[in-house]
């Protein structure tokens, strides 16, 4: 077996943003063994190679231990508190099993969980069969932080009973709301309260009736092994994750942007799978054979047995759709006349080209500026010629400067990161050359990453946008620009707080580990740690913005520091550089910022009604009807002001760059949606306020080259 250090001393920074396996394995495949193999290779990797190794003992053991009890019944409706007791004997084994002991917690706690949800299955049927009456004052608490596990089965059918009557009371409240808006209009059909209220129950009873449906088809004994295991990895930091290997494959797709598939977009819709649209040229396409609106019951890999997709949820179905390049994929299909039909297709490659950085042009006043949207640093790095978000940000900055913009906006708003080299070269773009980045192993040894051309593609006035959802490598590119005092950041009072380096590390049944997918799954696994050019960590503190514009997501609980296990803030060194020196003056852009912000009580409002939302969605509802529906209007007007607030009351000249304007002509759906972007950035209150900081930075340097009056003294 490979011993870790060696691993570890081949391996190439990379960084990637802590991505949730959404959907879990699909059969019951692994063998007597494998779980213990995995368990042991697990703890060595984490002993062995995590930048910041916690003892693996008791009390490690304990935390895990409450992590998969939490995540196993998240709304602590099936397990009894006697289960809890029952289960207590493995609280401290945990460490046992991942130092080589049988594996027996997650089974026991996984067959405990399976014959609970049969007794609550009966219990949801009978109390939805039965009509609820909504004039008892009584309310219910949401919120499975603040609740316990229940005692007994009597505790636990009246926390069904009031989950299912507060879901039931959302949909008769809103049916009696419809029925009083269209009471009266030609062609409707006038319900009594009675059959509103049964009209309700049933639509819960389906909600219920699918949930229920997953647990059973997709949420096996290898489905709670690998929860277990990324329960373990998760709670040396929130990073470091277990993959299944179908799942790693899906990570790697959406890293790079391209996958084999059939090019057909699916969706969830009542229980179903259902095509949404056609990719132009691919296999779908090609076939002739399938249309929007049909729906695919099973999945079947060549000439094997067909899995049923009951249970299944879009992302669940889109791994086993995906597959090897060349190989045949069987699709039963209900058409949208009620006929059932089989359809063979070969997989080919498909590009996500949607997903990739894209660009627009802002008119303000006499300024052009370039927008660029980036979602993601990715990159394929499995295809040295596939794209990478460096080069095509490259790519579109060029064009932007043939259009001679007069100021770039770059905007990483909900960029979760991704390729650290990527970052690395995006920056070096808007710098002469220098240190990005600086990166510390376990070992304290910190490197830094440099950029080493001396070229600068784009010279003028630069933005980067940035909220709460900006992690990793756009936290890294955001500190670069501000620390330069290249470019202004602008967005939420901070980004995310995603300051480590994790690398995939394969769990290889032969040799231990290895540097691709292996049949066991993959690990990733934290190994450096992220820290600025001027010293500090990103982790944990994220970037503080320069113009601070209050958004929705403030006050909700999504950044790093919200989570318990996340690695500590610090700092090191500074790295030596030679700061950017800009034609503006920040000092003087913050207060012309603050200005138009104290003159526009739009921010302040969104500010406040967000405060309260959030302040709202930690109490209890009531389950009265017409409390619930006074708290609810309070609440409907709040989002409905928050919505209103959030669109710009008049509309910003946005256009695609002329030559782009009909980019995807020959796919309709794509070309629709392509201009549906640029109507919503039409109306974005974030990118109007970066607009106008920009503008005022453009009117800063001309007003050193001597062209224009003092920025200060404009009108508002």
């Amino acid at each position: 077996m490979k011993r870790l250090p060696l691993v570890v001393l081949m391996l190439i920074a990379a960084s990637f943003l802590a991505f949730k396996s959404i959907g879990k394995a699909t059969n019951r495949s692994l063998p007597p063994g494998n779980y213990e193999k995995i368990m042991k290779l697990v703890g060595q990797m984490l002993s062995e190679g995590h930048y910041s190794p916690q003892s693996i003992d008791d009390g490690f053991s304990k935390k895990v231990f409450r992590k998969f009890v939490s995540e196993l019944d998240p709304d602590k409706n099936i397990l009894l508190q006697t289960d809890l007791a029952v289960l207590k004997k493995y609280e401290t084994k945990v460490d046992d099993e991942i130092k080589g002991a049988v594996v027996e917690f997650p089974l026991a706690a996984g067959k405990l969980f399976n014959a609970r949800l049969e007794e609550a299955a009966v219990m949801y049927n009978e109390i939805l069969s039965k009509p609820f009456e909504f004039n008892t004052d009584e309310d219910v608490m949401l919120d499975a932080d603040k609740l316990e596990f229940t005692a007994n089965a009597t505790e636990q059918k009246d926390r069904w009973r009031k989950k299912l009557k507060f879901m039931t009371l959302e949909r008769y409240a809103d049916l009696l709301e419809i029925r009083e808006k269209n009471k009266g209009k030609e062609g409707f059909v006038v319900k009594t309260d009675e059959e509103l209220e049964k009209d309700a129950r049933e639509r819960v009873k389906r909600i219920m009736d699918r949930t229920f449906e997953r647990y059973r088809f997709k949420f096996n004994d290898d489905d709670k092994f690998n929860m277990y295991v990324n329960d373990i990895t998760t709670t040396m930091d929130p990073h470091t994750e277990f993959f299944p290997p179908v799942d790693k494959r899906y990570f790697d797709e959406e890293m790079s942007g391209s996958f084999f598939g059939i090019g057909a977009s699916l969706q969830y819709d009542d229980g179903n799978i259902k095509i949404t649209s056609i990719l132009t040229g691919s296999p779908a396409y090609k076939s002739g054979e399938l249309q929007v609106g049909d729906i695919i019951q099973k999945v079947a890999q060549g000439k094997d047995e067909p899995v049923d997709l009951t249970g299944y949820l879009v992302t669940d179905a889109v791994k086993v759709i995906r597959g090897k390049k060349g190989t045949e994929v069987r699709l039963t299909v209900k058409k949208l006349d009620g006929s059932v039909k089989t359809i063979s297709l070969i997989r080919d490659k498909i590009v996500q080209d949607e997903s990739f950085a894209r660009s627009a042009i802002v008119k303000e006043g006499s300024s052009r500026i370039g927008y660029i949207f980036l979602p993601e640093f990715y990159a394929n790095f499995d295809d040295p010629n596939g794209n990478r978000c460096s080069r095509d940000v490259e790519n579109e900055v060029k064009k932007l400067k043939t259009e001679k913009v007069d100021g770039i906006v770059i905007d990483l708003r909900g960029n979760g990161g991704g390729s650290l080299y990527d970052v690395v070269q995006m920056a070096g773009l808007f710098i002469e050359d220098g240190p990005i980045v600086q990166v510390q192993d376990r070992d304290k040894k910190p490197s830094v990453l440099k950029d080493k051309d001396r070229n600068v593609l784009y010279t003028g006035p630069l933005a980067v946008m940035v909220n709460e959802f900006s992690a990793s490598a756009s936290e890294i590119f955001a500190a670069a620009i501000q620390d330069y005092g290249r470019g202004v950041v602008i967005g939420s009072t901070s980004t995310y707080g995603k300051g480590t380096v994790q690398r995939n590390i394969g769990l290889d049944p032969e040799n231990g580990y290895s540097m691709s997918n292996s049949e066991l799954g993959t690990v990733k696994l934290t190994l450096q740690k992220f820290y600025r050019i001027n010293g500090g960590s990103t982790q944990l503190k994220g970037v503080y913005s320069d113009i601070i514009l209050p958004d929705n997501l403030e006050y909700l609980k999504v950044r790093e520091k919200d989570n318990e296990d996340a690695l500590p803030w610090d700092e090191i060194s500074k790295a030596n550089y030679t700061s950017w020196k800009p034609g503006y003056d920040l000092g003087t852009i913050k207060q012309l910022s603050k200005q138009r912000l104290e003159n526009d009580p739009t921010f302040r409002l969104i500010g406040e009604t967000t405060e309260w939302l959030s302040k709202e969605s930690e109490k209890k509802y009531s389950l009265q009807l017409d409390k619930y529906r006074k708290q609810q209007e309070k609440v409907k007007a709040s989002v409905k002001q928050l919505e209103s607030l959030l669109k710009l009351k008049g509309q910003l000249d946005v256009s695609a760059l002329p030559a782009e304007e009909n980019r995807w002509s020959d796919d309709k759906p794509k070309q629709e949606r392509f201009q549906l972007w640029l109507k919503s950035l039409q109306k974005d209150i974030y990118l109007d306020q970066a607009v106008k900081v920009m503008t005022d930075m453009i009117g800063q340097q001309n007003l050193v080259k001597g062209k224009t009056e003092d920025p200060v003294k404009k009108a508002f």
